[in-house]
């Protein structure tokens, strides 16, 4: 799915800005990067914006598109979503929003929530540091692979995948 032109084009003026103010070289390759995952709805991973970016330059290297989407991501252009160690996906919208994961197909959807923007930050959080920005990640099954799992076409996901643990419970 798609974002709106108008939003995509003011999401590539700020790209525009941005650049200028940090002496960012802003090229072609980089302005297509962006372009795809401004005008994506979907939080592509590095290599769905590949792949889209690569119909359109041939020449473009995965490398060049992780480089730049964490270039965009200093930047303050992006945001990225999960843990860093798993697949990151990229998130493009800046306006304070949601996450709904599906577990067993990887659909990230964007929703908001007023009762959860004023919820408070636990005293056992602040402990850690300061807290810059807040999101809520709700994972489960989407409709689809309910439908599919409660048609036994596919395995039930009952937990949210996790990496294994390690002996002694570290992980």
């Amino acid at each position: 799915m798609k974002t709106g032109g108008g939003e995509v084009v003011r999401r590539l003026e700020q790209f525009k800005t941005a650049c200028r103010k940090a002496g960012v070289k802003l090229t072609h390759q980089r302005l297509e990067i962006f372009r795809e995952i401004a005008a994506s709805l979907e939080h592509p991973d590095a290599e769905t914006v590949f792949r889209g970016v690569r119909a359109r330059l041939p020449t473009v290297s995965l490398d060049t598109v992780y480089r730049t989407l964490w270039l965009l991501d200093g930047l303050g252009l992006i945001t990225t979503l999960g843990p860093r160690r798993e697949c990151v996906r990229f998130d493009p919208n800046l306006e304070h929003h949601h996450h709904y994961f599906c577990v067993e197909c990887g659909l990230a959807k964007d929703f908001e929530s007023v009762e959860l923007n004023v919820l408070a930050i636990p005293a056992s959080v602040k402990k850690f540091g300061s807290v810059l920005a807040t999101h809520v990640e709700v994972r489960g099954l989407c409709a689809a692979c309910a439908g599919k799992t409660a048609s036994g076409k596919t395995p039930a996901a009952r937990q949210p995948r996790r990496k294994p643990s390690k002996p002694g419970g570290e992980r």
